[in-house]
């Protein structure tokens, strides 16, 4: 055995090299990935139709003189009981609470007012200096058994801000 094992006669024993490329585990991780996705995929996007409910929150106190913004259902804005254009609302602002942009502006709006417009409001809002921004909603408590079939939509408390024309802040 002059040539050992690397030499001689085991020479022809070697397999040939094979250049081909195996695609097999290649194709077995795209097709887990593709899985993972196909999965993924309608967990991602948001389609759910959504019908916000009641406040439940605890009502805050109100204020000795609240500033109260109110949006119709055809987007008409009314500072207190004056009605007010979206181009005079700063100025009409700064009347109502004596150029103070720290005072707690209340803002209601219909319930038909589209939330992209209430966003539109809230900017003007935000743009005039106001940043304290209460929301008003109704009661749970006090639902209208006539605002929906089922008896459980919104309905303003007798006595309360809500059934004079103001709401609850909350």
């Amino acid at each position: 055995m002059a040539g050992g094992m690397y030499g001689g006669m085991y020479q022809d024993d070697d397999l040939a090299e094979n250049h081909e490329i195996n695609v097999t585990p290649f194709i077995d991780v795209m097709l887990v990935l593709l899985i993972i996705f196909m999965v993924a995929a309608p967990l991602a996007t948001v389609d759910v139709n959504v019908d916000l409910p009641v406040s439940n929150a605890p009502a805050s106190g109100r204020p000795k003189a609240p500033v109260w913004l109110s949006v119709g259902p055809d987007l008409s804005l009314t500072l207190g009981n004056d009605p007010v254009t979206p181009d005079d609302l700063r100025a009409g602002l700064n009347a109502a609470t004596g150029d103070d942009p720290e005072q707690r502006i209340f803002l209601r709006a219909d319930q038909g007012v589209a939330y992209g417009d209430l966003m539109a409001v809230m900017n003007r809002l935000r743009d005039a200096g106001y940043l304290r921004i209460a929301l008003v909603g109704l009661d749970p408590a006090s639902a209208a058994p006539a605002a929906s079939p089922a008896g459980d939509g919104p309905r303003p408390m007798p006595g309360s801000p809500v059934s004079e024309g103001g709401g609850t802040p909350r």
